[in-house]
């Protein structure tokens, strides 16, 4: 599916450039003090704190003879208007409202667009005045913003919200397919038998064994499909890596480059196994390859790998298991296998587990989901008032997947404590099956001067 169309409108060097820039992420449009340096439409793709849209930036709208060169701008204006799913009327704060800008509103009063009001260069006290003054224009309420400073983005946001979000079903077809290869590395210690393993999945020794620790230097990716119970061949890139010792350990110059090289192997991946050594069990180093892959937003799997000659299964299972809650409170529950890479018993759960691992790391979940979850939440458990201070959430909406991401807005919420956080980031782990995938949530909170619960 196109992505939505954005067309930003307005009389010249009032910033309309200026703010394509910034939401395509790059200075593409040439800005100058010199009115009409724009010319013709130029179009990027726009990112706006997750809300993705196709941006045109137009030529300064004048009231010339279509004959003349000002004259082609403005058609070329006109063009892009009737193209677009919502205009953006940017007028300039600090010079007030002109002939010129009540003439473009009664122009885009006549079309069947949306239009979305912004009062440019509101910084300071200097914009009130014209803030005030488009209020008559008959386009609604202005939204108050520094193209060049980037204040007042939250509440483009929402106001742009309406007209280009796509639902989860229009997300989901630009988003990865779903048979693309799994990207799947294997990381642990030394001599956890991460090649062993590999080898057994491939049926082939690809990897060179033995019982020495450290084998394997580079990081190896192989193209692989795995056969599921269905009989469905799915297609996995395989990345084995060199083993992770401490780094006080690490004293070879070679072994310092292969470390480095299976740490860049987790940033590849989608899921990585952490392969462990059952006759070892859990070791402090463990812990800090598996926080790694989680702060590196990777989805992750824990494997007991020789399993089959483990002593005191059952206790060391639990032992383990404890041992990870505790030691990974960020994420709770990470799944844990039994497997032996030499024998193959326990692989075809773990493939299974890493797919259905990386469905949840990628689901997108539609704004009206999120945010009737979100009033369930909140009214189930109110935010708290630091200082006596009202924190007001507005709403939430996923900006991300591949981990999942959220955008919490609202009044004050950057106020909220990492507890109440938490408990936000679980309840949406719960409600939307995202297991214990890494879940992102960043406060926005609005910084409008005109925002109506200012004096809350």
């Amino acid at each position: 599916m196109p992505l939505p169309t954005v067309a930003i409108i307005g009389r010249p060097n009032v910033g309309k450039s200026t703010l394509f820039n910034r939401l395509v992420g790059k200075r593409i449009a040439l800005v100058d003090d010199q009115p009409g340096v724009t010319r013709d439409r130029r179009e990027g793709e726009a990112n706006l704190l997750g809300l993705e849209f196709r941006v045109m930036d137009t030529a300064g709208y004048e009231d010339d003879d279509a004959a003349t060169l000002p004259g082609r701008m403005r058609a070329q204006t006109e063009a892009a208007v009737r193209e677009s799913d919502v205009s953006l009327f940017m007028i300039d704060a600090r010079a007030g409202i002109t002939p010129l800008d009540e003439e473009i509103a009664r122009w885009l009063r006549s079309t069947d667009r949306p239009v979305v009001l912004m009062a440019n260069k509101a910084e300071g006290k200097a914009g009130e005045t014209g803030i005030i003054e488009a209020m008559a224009l008959g386009l609604g309420d202005p939204i108050p913003f520094s193209a060049e400073h980037g204040e007042g983005v939250v509440d483009l946001f929402e106001a742009l919200l309406p007209h280009v979000e796509r639902d989860e079903e229009e997300a989901a077809e630009d988003s990865e397919a779903p048979d693309a290869p799994l990207k799947l590395a294997i990381v642990g210690r030394p001599n956890a038998g991460k090649s062993t393993l590999v080898n057994k999945l491939l049926r082939e020794d690809r990897m060179i064994t033995g019982p020495e620790a450290g084998i394997t230097r580079d990081s190896i990716s192989v193209d692989w499909q795995w056969p599921d119970a269905e009989g469905n061949l799915r297609a996995v890139r395989l990345i084995d890596t060199a083993g992770m010792r401490k780094r006080a350990k690490i004293e070879e110059k070679l072994e310092k480059l292969s470390v480095m090289d299976a740490m860049r192997a987790v940033d590849f991946a989608e899921v990585v196994v952490l392969l462990l050594d059952a006759t070892r069990g859990l070791e402090v180093q463990d812990l800090k390859i598996a926080d790694r892959v989680l702060q590196e937003g990777r989805a992750l799997v824990i494997a007991l790998n020789k399993w089959d000659v483990a002593e005191n299964a059952s206790s060391l299972f639990n032992g383990v298991k404890g041992a990870l809650d505790e030691g990974l409170a960020q994420v709770k529950g990470v799944p844990l296998l039994t497997v032996s890479a030499e024998t193959g018993k326990g692989l075809d759960m773990l493939m299974q587990v890493a797919f259905e691992t990386r469905d949840a790391w990628s689901r997108r979940v539609s704004t009206g989901q999120l945010n009737r979850w979100f009033e369930r939440a909140i009214e189930t458990n109110p935010p708290p008032a630091p200082g006596g201070k009202r924190i007001k959430p507005r709403y939430v909406t996923q900006n991300k997947s591949r981990p999942p991401s959220f955008v919490l807005f609202g009044t004050r919420v950057d106020l909220l404590p990492v507890s109440y956080q938490r408990y936000l980031i679980n309840g949406l782990r719960k409600e939307f099956d995202f297991g214990a995938v890494p879940v992102r949530l960043t406060l926005r909170a609005s910084k409008n001067p005109f925002d109506r619960d200012k004096h809350t």
